[in-house]
C-alpha cells in the first residue's frame, strides 16, 4: 500500500517515495497547448502548489518524474526551460518593507541557483533583470510560475492601508511580466483570490483567467472516478455515499470534485472530522458577516453575477466573493437572465456547511461549552422528538449570550440575527436542515430532517411581547403540504424573539 501524500507540494518527494499519485498532467500539455499567460484561483490546500511543481518539472525536463503518467509520451523532454518559480508564501509581509526585502531575497536565490548576478537596486527591476540574464544565457524563453501571488495581500486585509503599499508592491512587480513577453515561454499565476486585474495585473490583458473554465474545472482536486481508481485499496468497507457527503461538491463550472486535504486525512484516520476546515478560518470573515448584518440562512442559496465572481479588491471587499474564493461557497448551478449569466451558489457539502455554522456560534459566545450543550441537548431533543427540549435548550443559548457583547456588534438592527442563530444551532450540530425551502406560495423560514420526520420552522422578530403570528402563518400558507407523502410525520413549529427581551417569548408547535 502507498504512502498518503498529506501536506506535500513536491512531485519529485510524491514520485521518489512511493506515494499515491492523481495525474493532473494532461492539464499540463492543454496549457501550453493553447496559451502563454494563465492564472487560476483555488481554495487554500487544494492542490495548487504541486501543479504549479508538476508544471516546473516539466518545463525542466525531468522525465524521470512522469513515468506512467499521461505526459510522459506528450511532451517533448529534450527542451528543458529556465524556470523562476515565486512561492510567495515564503515573503515577510508585516509591512511593506520587510515584504520587499524578502521578495529580493527570493529573487537573490533564484539567481544564485542559476549562477546569475543581480544588482538591479528593486524588486521589479530585479525581476526583470533575472528574466533577461535567463534568457541571454540559455538562448531560451523563460517559465514564470507564481505560487500564492495574493498572500502578501491577504495577510494585511484587516489593515486597508498596509494591504493597498503591498497590492501596489506587487502591481509593478507583475507589470513586469508585460514588459518581458518577447523572453518568455510560458508564465502561471496562482492563489487564493481573484484581484481585478485593474487592482493588481494593471495592463496585463493577456492574462487567461481560468478559474471558471470548463475545460480546467478539475485541475485541482479530485474527480470521484480519480478517487476510486487511485486510492482503490484505502477504499475498502468505507461508505462512498458518505464520503461524497462530507467532502465532495466542489465546482467550478465542471464536474464536482474532492478537496484533497479531507481525502488525504479521511483515508488516513478513516473518521469523518473537518479536516480542512479546522486547518484555519479567517476570523475576518466573521466580522464581516456580523457587520454587513448577513442572514445566514441565504447562505445556503446566494445568486451572484460575474462581476461578483470575478473582482475582489482590497478596499471594496464583498462578502459572497470571498465566501466564494476561500471555499465556503461553491457554485450549484448557473441560469441565463437575458444574456447574463447567474451563477447559484451554496456550501459546498456537509464539512463545510456544518462547521462554518458552528464557527459562527463560537465568535458569538464567550463560552465554548455553552454552545456545545446547547447542541448536545438539541440533537438530543430531536432523537428523542422532545420539542419541550428544543425550546429550552434555545431560550438558555440566548441567555447565555452577555449584552454587551450585542452592544459592542451593533445588532439593534440586525433583524437576521435571532433566526441566523437558531438556524446555526442546528445546522452546527450536524443536523440536516434547509433554509428558505421554496413552495408554491412562499418560503419556509428552516426546515429540519430527522430518519422520515421534518420540522417546519417559521421565525418572527417582535418589539416587545409575543403576537402568535408565526405557527398561524405556516398552516395559513400551508408549508407542509411539500412534504406529506415524503415525511411520516411532520411537525410545525413557530417561534417568535422579543428585540427587547433578546430571546424567544414564543415557542409553540404541533404534529400535522
Amino acid at each position: 500500500m502507498k504512502k498518503l501524500p498529506i501536506g506535500i507540494s513536491t512531485l519529485e518527494f510524491i514520485r521518489r517515495d512511493n506515494y499515491y499519485y492523481v495525474d493532473k498532467t494532461p492539464f499540463v500539455k492543454k496549457l501550453v497547448d493553447n496559451g502563454k499567460y494563465y492564472f487560476l484561483s483555488r481554495p487554500r490546500r487544494f492542490g495548487k502548489s504541486l501543479f504549479v511543481d508538476t508544471l516546473k518539472q516539466a518545463f525542466l525536463g525531468n522525465l524521470h518524474l512522469f513515468e506512467g503518467t499521461y505526459l510522459e509520451n506528450n511532451w517533448n523532454w529534450e527542451k528543458k526551460y529556465p524556470v523562476i518559480h515565486l512561492d510567495l508564501s515564503k515573503t515577510v509581509n508585516d509591512n511593506v518593507e520587510n515584504f520587499k526585502g524578502s521578495l529580493d531575497c527570493i529573487l537573490q536565490d533564484i539567481g544564485e541557483d542559476y549562477s546569475i548576478a543581480l544588482e538591479k537596486p528593486y524588486p521589479n527591476l530585479k525581476f526583470e533583470e533575472l528574466i533577461k540574464k535567463l534568457y541571454k544565457k540559455y538562448n531560451l524563453e523563460v517559465v514564470v510560475l507564481v505560487d500564492e501571488y495574493d498572500k502578501p495581500i491577504l495577510d494585511n486585509i484587516e489593515n486597508i492601508e498596509k494591504a493597498l503599499e503591498i497590492r501596489e508592491v506587487l502591481r509593478e512587480f507583475y507589470s513586469i511580466l508585460k514588459a518581458s513577453d518577447q523572453y518568455l515561454k510560458f508564465v502561471f499565476l496562482t492563489g487564493v483570490s481573484r484581484f481585478s486585474k485593474v487592482s493588481i495585473f494593471s495592463g496585463l490583458n493577456q492574462l487567461n483567467d481560468i478559474t471558471l473554465s470548463p475545460t480546467f474545472a478539475t485541475i485541482c482536486g479530485y474527480t470521484q472516478s480519480e478517487l476510486e481508481t487511485v486510492f482503490k485499496d484505502r477504499l475498502e468497507g468505507v461508505n462512498l455515499e458518505e464520503l461524497k457527503y462530507w467532502y465532495n461538491g466542489y465546482s467550478w463550472l465542471g464536474e464536482k470534485v474532492y478537496n484533497p486535504f479531507d481525502v488525504l486525512l479521511f483515508l488516513s484516520e478513516k473518521i469523518f472530522r473537518p479536516y480542512w476546515f479546522e486547518t484555519g478560518t479567517p476570523t475576518f470573515l466573521m466580522k464581516l458577516i456580523l457587520n454587513n448584518k448577513v442572514f445566514l440562512p441565504k447562505l445556503e442559496e446566494i445568486k451572484a453575477n460575474d462581476e461578483i465572481l470575478a473582482n475582489l479588491d482590497v478596499d471594496f471587499l464583498k462578502i459572497e466573493n470571498l465566501l466564494f474564493q476561500t471555499g465556503y461557497l461553491t457554485i450549484r448551478e448557473t441560469k441565463k437572465l437575458g444574456l447574463r449569466t447567474i451563477y447559484i451558489l451554496t456550501y459546498p457539502n456537509f464539512e463545510v456547511k456544518s462547521s462554518f455554522n458552528n464557527f459562527f456560534l463560537s465568535d458569538i459566545l464567550p463560552s465554548v461549552s455553552d454552545k456545545e450543550d446547547a447542541q448536545n441537548s438539541i440533537v438530543e431533543a430531536i432523537e428523542e422528538n422532545d420539542l419541550e427540549k428544543i425550546k429550552t435548550a434555545l431560550h438558555s443559548f440566548f441567555a447565555s449570550i452577555p449584552n454587551d457583547w450585542y452592544r459592542k456588534n451593533d445588532l439593534d438592527s440586525y433583524e437576521g440575527f435571532y433566526a441566523s442563530v437558531v438556524y446555526a444551532l442546528f445546522t452546527g450540530s450536524g443536523l440536516n436542515t434547509k433554509a428558505e425551502d421554496t413552495t408554491n406560495i412562499g418560503k419556509i423560514d428552516l426546515t429540519v430532517f430527522y430518519q422520515d420526520r421534518a420540522y417546519i420552522i417559521e421565525f418572527k422578530v417582535v418589539e416587545k411581547d409575543s403576537e402568535g403570528k408565526a405557527l398561524n402563518q405556516i398552516k395559513e400558507k400551508k408549508y407542509y403540504e411539500k412534504y406529506i407523502g415524503s415525511c411520516k410525520e411532520i411537525y410545525l413549529v413557530g417561534i417568535e424573539f422579543s428585540k427587547e427581551k433578546r430571546n424567544i417569548v414564543y415557542f409553540e408547535y404541533e404534529r400535522l
